[in-house]
């Protein structure tokens, strides 16, 4: 994987402000939901998440920086613990000669075989990025580890960012027969290119004709489950905030989903319409309307 801060684009002093401002906008224009089909889009987007998944977490930035993982966010390969202990320089064994077994350390330490000693193994931590839909409707992964196993992680739906998830019996193996300990993956949600979430519910902003607003009607809209349809009541403005029932996450302890709220933005022909300009000013002929006034902006 290349070098996450350069698929960001940013410097290594980058603040943290920076390394969102940067991921947002190329989320934005490599999201697969914007490039339906687009493979290389998606393939896109999948790197700058897992180079924003590292970069912002503090944490997991400096252990990189300092080399101690790679751009996948693995830990760099490091000296067996037995062969530093037991072998010396020349490939020669330390204490009693070429016949030191490493199992004899146990065996000292604990007065007691090796066989003898059981214990749990140890659990290990990860941390795993997760599509902002995925967390709100739920999903099923399959995730590599840093140690090349390969996992299925079931994403509860409503999980939230920054949430722990227990995998039973992932972690290492225990000594002597002992059971393995458990992995803990912490989830990173990654930030959506136009979806918000504020507790179970979900807020958009949707760009909207001057047709559709003023005449009303249906448009379609995107939800975490889909598009659907939805009706702009006529005379309609920037700002007006439209509720979908049911649209949102679902909350973990009731089962009930939140709502979407989808606010309205009035967005212009670019370049203007020289017809709709045209008619524009014939209609205000005569209309002396100041739609200042009831903000209380009048001088």
């Amino acid at each position: 994987m290349r070098d996450p801060y350069e698929v960001l684009g940013v410097k290594r002093s980058a603040s943290q402000d920076e390394i969102k401002a940067a991921y947002r906008k190329l989320a934005k224009k490599h999201h697969p939901d914007l490039n339906p089909g687009n493979a290389a889009a998606a393939a896109k987007f999948k790197d700058i998440s897992a180079a924003y998944d590292l970069l912002s977490d503090a944490q997991k930035r400096a252990r990189y920086d300092r080399g101690e993982i790679d751009a996948s966010g693995a830990e760099r390969p490091e000296r067996n613990f037995y062969r530093a202990y037991a072998e010396g320089p020349e490939g020669t064994k330390y204490g009693a000669g070429a016949g030191f077994d490493p199992d004899d350390l146990f065996a000292d330490l604990f007065g007691r075989g090796p066989r003898e000693f059981r214990a749990r193994g140890n659990d290990v931590s990860y941390t795993f990025s997760v599509d902002f839909v995925d967390a709100a409707i739920g999903a099923k992964k399959r995730v590599t580890m840093p140690d090349g196993r390969t996992l299925e992680v079931s994403i509860p739906p409503g999980t939230e960012d920054r949430q722990s998830l227990r995998l039973k019996g992932q972690g290492q193996p225990g000594f002597g027969g002992g059971p393995p300990g458990d992995a803990f993956i912490e989830v990173h949600i990654q930030p959506h290119a136009f979806f918000t979430r504020k507790d179970m519910d979900i807020h958009m902003e949707l760009p909207v004709s001057l047709s559709e607003v003023v005449a009303g009607g249906k448009v379609t809209v995107p939800t975490v489950d889909g598009e659907v349809a939805m009706t702009i009541p006529k005379g309609s403005n920037t700002g007006t905030t439209l509720r979908l029932k049911g649209r949102g996450v679902m909350d973990r302890k009731s089962k009930m989903r939140g709502d979407q709220y989808v606010k309205l933005k009035i967005v212009l022909p670019d370049p203007a319409d020289p017809e709709l300009v045209r008619f524009v000013e014939q209609w205000s002929k005569g209309r002396d309307a100041d739609v200042r006034a009831r903000f209380s902006m009048k001088k």
